[in-house]
């Protein structure tokens, strides 16, 4: 069993929406360590946030599992190259597309231009997120709270609305939501609630989506070290992030990205409509 960095974290204060590369210990995505196994071989994969953290290790996941890989992220063209190399080094094609998820317009180009490139989308990974931290509901403005769920929850509808006459029977869409559904952070309220958006969106989708033998779930995150921690959040709750949960650390990206695979694969035909909490021990119920 590996041993992950625990709290507490050194000071390391960083602009919205943070860099892969100036964090401190550097997040473990599975670059050196995810061994793959074939489970999505000729599969193509459009993620979303996929320049670092979760959607980083998603990406390197799916390549080494025999995935192509659209690489979709804002502007952290250093970071995406980064993802891109490690999906290349796995034998697998990938495709890089920056733009803003809050654009309706950005929402359409990234699935119209997977789908010109690689002719389908068999996995739509949802997985990009905005969040800013505040001690009271005065401290949030208007733009804010749009961005929030713009990014968060209309993007995903959007994405998925337009994905879909482009993705084949046995498809997967997995959005990433949060312990933040179960269980909502007061100072990430804006956050939290498009998380609880999510859970319900996922659910209610799958069942829209059953008779097409489309499958959709979300996977509900934990405290989970990624560049949106320390831009995003103050310095001394970066510096104890995660450790108050179960395990007293937060997790690496690479200790989500296996139940991403499982959703993606074939494996998983008959789960549709969940919620899997990858949390370091605290429960979702």
């Amino acid at each position: 069993m590996r041993k992950y960095p625990t709290p507490p974290f050194p000071s390391q204060p960083q602009q919205i929406p943070g860099s892969q590369r100036k964090m401190e210990p550097a997040p473990d995505c599975g670059e050196h360590t995810y061994k793959g196994h074939g489970r999505l071989a000729g599969k193509i994969a459009l993620i979303t946030g996929a320049d670092s953290g979760i959607g980083r290790a998603v990406a390197i996941a799916y390549a080494r599992e025999g995935a192509d890989v659209a690489i979709a992220y804002l502007d952290e063209h250093e970071d995406a190259e980064e993802t891109a190399r490690w999906v290349e080094a796995a034998g697998q094609q990938y495709l890089l597309l920056s733009g803003d998820l809050a654009q309706k317009q950005h929402c359409y180009d990234l699935v119209d231009k997977t789908v010109a490139h690689f002719g389908r989308i068999d996995i739509l990974v949802n997985n990009a997120a905005f969040q800013m931290t505040h001690e009271t509901l005065e401290e949030i403005n208007d733009d804010e709270w749009l961005r929030t769920f713009e990014v968060n929850i209309t993007a995903i509808f959007r994405l998925c609305q337009r994905a879909l006459p482009s993705m084949p029977e046995g498809s997967s869409i997995i959005n990433t939501s949060s312990v933040n559904s179960d269980d909502p952070s007061p100072k990430l309220l804006p956050y939290a609630t498009t998380k609880g958006a999510i859970a319900n969106f996922s659910a209610g989708l799958a069942q829209l989506l059953a008779e097409k033998r489309i499958r959709v779930n979300c996977v509900a995150p934990g405290p989970i070290w990624t560049p949106l921690i320390p831009s995003s959040m103050p310095d001394e709750a970066v510096r104890k992030f995660g450790s108050g949960y179960p395990m007293g650390r937060p997790g690496q990206p690479v200790e989500v990205a296996p139940i991403f695979v499982l959703l993606g694969s074939d494996e998983a035909s008959y789960i549709s409509g969940s919620r899997y909490a990858v949390t370091g021990g605290k429960p979702i119920l």
